[in-house]
């Protein structure tokens, strides 16, 4: 059995991506080897073609180490450069498997295929310590498809319509608004809590909402598209508190000292903060003014008290007291 030049060449560059690398040579004899496993002990080779095709895939640029310790030794080759470090594939294999949106069978699907991105050596090296624990995973197929669509609508800038719903206590998904279709301009598409949310300007009330992409359904591209509007996707998500919506206001917060790092995790080093004695801070920004920033205020206890506005004051007020009825009711 015989290769064609084509081949013979394209099988060589696949031995030294997957079988070589920094910490692993190959010599000409052990290319062979390769060859021979691949497409069986009958195929027919050329060392001085496989030389050759060595010299012309260096003259292509493609990476080729070639290391020799003494003259009359034999020579080991080697493809050493990746488009990825190995610390990057850890990072993109640590980030599919704690997708929420993905699939189980989806995250192994592509554990596997970010590891054939380097040699089958380093890949042994890349074994995921984060588990993948199928009950936070989706169960639909569906959401990557629907990311697809939604990227192309608004990359297009094409008006999209879907059918929205949640679980109730019987774990049954149910559609809102009795299974009818909302219309929206796509805006953005961000990646917040473990989830993925569609941020979209809705039609009907004409005001910015934003959705989970795992609880769309029917979502259909139209041939109506809309004029590129400039919107800030960062900020957006900055004020919006664990993705519930609101109306946006001027906030203050006094916060313990202690809390700064929380302060510019979530808005960023350019937050506005002055100091307020020597044990705290106060916080003034724009923020989207919600349960959900109750819900965040509260996580801080003692240590965060809201000044402005007093609607928000009322609201914190409020929740506190509805907490201690649930306990004083034991």
């Amino acid at each position: 059995m015989r290769l064609n030049n084509r081949e013979r060449l394209l099988k060589l560059m696949d031995i030294l991506r997957e079988y070589t690398d920094e910490e692993h040579q190959l010599t000409l004899e052990e290319i062979m080897d390769k060859f021979r496993q691949a497409y069986g002990p009958d195929l027919t080779l050329n060392r001085n073609s496989l030389r050759e095709d060595i010299e012309h895939l260096i003259e292509s640029n493609f990476d080729i180490t070639v290391n020799q310790k003494k003259e009359g030794m034999p020579k080991y080759y080697s493809h050493q450069y990746r488009l990825f470090e190995l610390y990057e594939l850890r990072m993109l294999i640590d980030a599919v498997a704690s997708a929420r949106f993905i699939t189980k069978n989806e995250t192994r699907q592509l554990i596997g295929k970010i590891k054939k991105l380097t040699s089958v050596h380093h890949a042994k090296k890349l074994h995921n310590e984060i588990l993948i624990d199928s009950s936070v995973k989706s169960e639909s197929k569906l959401v990557r498809l629907a990311i697809n669509d939604l990227h192309e609508a608004i990359s297009e800038r094409k008006i999209v319509t879907f059918q929205y719903g949640r679980y109730n206590i019987q774990k049954e998904f149910k559609l809102s608004h009795k299974g009818g279709h909302y219309k929206v301009k796509p805006l953005a598409l961000t990646w917040a809590n473990d989830f993925y949310y569609l941020i979209a300007y809705y039609l009907p009330e004409e005001e910015i909402r934003h959705y989970r992409v795992d609880r769309l359904r029917s979502v259909k591209i139209l041939d109506e598209t809309f004029p590129y509007e400039s919107f800030d996707v960062s900020k957006y998500v900055r004020a919006t508190f664990h993705m519930y919506a609101g109306t946006e206001e001027w906030i203050k917060i006094r916060f313990k000292n202690g809390l700064i790092n929380v302060i510019i995790d979530k808005f960023g080093k350019e937050v506005e903060i002055s100091k307020d004695g020597e044990e705290h801070f106060i916080l003034t920004t724009k923020a989207i003014v919600s349960d959900g920033l109750v819900k965040w205020i509260l996580n801080w206890g003692g240590e965060a008290k809201v000044l402005s506005p007093q609607r928000l004051v009322d609201q914190v007020k409020n929740e506190i007291q509805e907490m201690m009825k649930v306990y004083e009711l034991d």
